[in-house]
């Protein structure tokens, strides 16, 4: 289990790493049928797509055809502003 504090202000996800990158906290932050909270995955691809890790690739491959268009704008637009040569970019 991995446990990630994340900033928000003012209803709204910051992403720490880049600060102007933020999503409103009721789409940032889902509930499982069980009602567990957990980050949106477009979020978490954001993080992965840092490091680039063979299972962030995989996971990639997995979600982003299930991501709606919403999501993947977003996740294009944060990855523009931080990492604009990234390889996923062409996916999205």
């Amino acid at each position: 289990m991995e446990l990630m504090l994340d900033e928000a202000e003012n209803e709204h996800w910051i992403y720490r790493r880049q600060r102007q990158i933020q999503r409103p906290l009721n789409i940032a932050i889902r509930r499982s049928v069980q009602g567990i909270p957990y980050l949106a995955p477009e979020i978490q691809l954001l993080y992965k797509s840092h490091r680039m890790r063979p299972q962030d690739q995989a996971d990639f491959e997995h979600i982003v055809p299930k991501l709606d268009r919403g999501s993947r704008h977003w996740l294009r637009d944060g990855l523009l502003i931080t990492e604009p040569t990234h390889s996923w970019l062409s996916a999205l």
